[in-house]
């Protein structure tokens, strides 16, 4: 039997070199994605061995950060990782968090609640008050003010401002800076101030007892392993603030307390989570937008500056009233990003337990309150503006009125 070959009708002809060039165009496109993404990596591995290399404080972080603002100034847009990347990392520092926070630490901690609450709710209030001046001074409109000033997990923050009727856009740039210079800032002065502790530098180990016996590194990396699958998992069902941090977190601290070993975050692990972290915030930076909102930018800085040197008062009388080491009750009341802010204080050498608890205390009563406080603000502050002109309708009225 012979089969007759037909040509394909012209128009299925061009369907099917459309969709070659096509497919072409995507595996061009996705083979420059992937360059560039390991051209950011190799350069932020760079900067993190430069900047450890020369004893910076938190190196691994602040190296990778600056090159990817780098990376976005010179190229004049976003240049955005993937967001794997970003949870990659949020996940190894949530998991050498709960590795370094026992049971005891937690019964101390509770010892402390009254000066807890009293401390966060200083710092909370300066720092809403800081929103109300920039949003006076730099001519934004409230609700982006204080929303752009609140210290809790940022990505939650700006996914509430679009609810809230705010400008996400100059919401997320305030909450960016603001994180950016207590990043930059804050390690600097503590390591300045207090020497760090290098014993807590080699691995991070829950403190627990000094009797457990050690898994060998594929188990101990496999059990790491399924804490941080778990740990994604359950934040997203959750729907827990900053979940890519807060879900491997709590996961592990669950297991770690229970396993009859002792578990260890090597610490090459330990820097390639502070390089993730560092390098998704560096390469979010948006200099477009910052031009425009330059005169906020400003005022902002200034500003930020003066929160954080009120809130390191604030943790220095902390320490002062509950003999907690300065290191510690510094970083837990510091207007930053918890991420940061636990890759500080776990290269510095303080109290890991306190400062995470503090700093969640902080975060979680922030993001529970925020909705009704600023609602609350924003109403009240319309109302106190629009008495003015309602009183001036009626003086105009009565004028008319024969």
């Amino acid at each position: 039997m012979f089969w007759k070959i037909l040509p394909l009708p012209e128009s299925q002809s061009v369907c099917r070199q459309d969709r070659n060039s096509q497919l072409g165009e995507k595996r061009v496109s996705s083979l420059n994605e992937i360059k560039k993404i390991i051209q950011h990596l190799v350069t932020a591995i760079l900067a993190g061995f430069l900047f450890h290399w020369l004893h910076i404080p938190v190196g691994w972080l602040l190296g990778p950060m600056l090159v990817g603002i780098a990376y976005a100034v010179i190229k004049g847009t976003l240049q955005p990782l993937p967001s794997t990347f970003k949870i990659v990392g949020q996940v190894i520092i949530g998991i050498v968090s709960a590795t370094r926070l026992s049971p005891d630490t937690l019964s101390v901690a509770t010892t402390y609640s009254i000066p807890v609450v009293l401390c966060v709710f200083s710092t909370a209030s300066l720092s809403m008050f800081s929103g109300y001046l920039l949003s006076r001074w730099a001519g934004i409109d409230r609700t982006t003010g204080f929303l752009g000033f609140i210290p809790g997990a940022a990505s939650s923050i700006v996914a509430m401002s679009e609810e809230m009727g705010a400008d996400a856009v100059a919401v997320a740039v305030i909450q960016y800076i603001r994180v950016l210079l207590v990043v930059l800032l804050v390690p600097t002065i503590t390591t300045l101030l207090f020497p760090a502790n290098p014993d807590t530098q080699a691995t991070a180990t829950v403190v627990t007892t000094n009797h457990l016996p050690t898994l060998p590194m594929l188990l101990n990396l496999l059990v790491l392993a399924v804490c941080s699958g778990l740990g994604i998992w359950g934040g997203r069902k959750f729907r827990l603030p900053s979940s890519g941090f807060l879900g491997p977190f709590l996961v592990g601290l669950v297991v770690f307390w229970m396993l009859p070993y002792q578990i260890q975050v090597p610490q090459p692990v330990f820097c390639a989570g502070q390089l993730l972290i560092g390098l998704s915030i560096g390469v979010q930076f948006d200099w477009q937008i910052a031009r425009k909102l330059l005169r906020a930018v400003l005022i902002e800085v200034g500003l930020v500056i003066a929160l954080i040197l009120l809130c390191l008062g604030v943790g220095y009388e902390f320490h002062v009233v509950t003999h907690v080491d300065t290191v510690t009750a510094i970083l837990g009341f510091t207007p930053g990003g918890i991420e940061a802010m636990m890759a500080t204080v776990l290269q510095l050498g303080g109290d890991t337990g306190l400062v995470l608890a503090m700093q969640l205390t902080r975060m979680l009563s922030i993001l529970l309150i925020t909705p009704w406080l600023v609602a609350f603000l924003v109403k009240r502050a319309k109302r106190a503006h629009s008495q003015p002109e309602e009183e001036e309708g009626l003086v105009e009225f009565n004028r008319v009125e024969p």
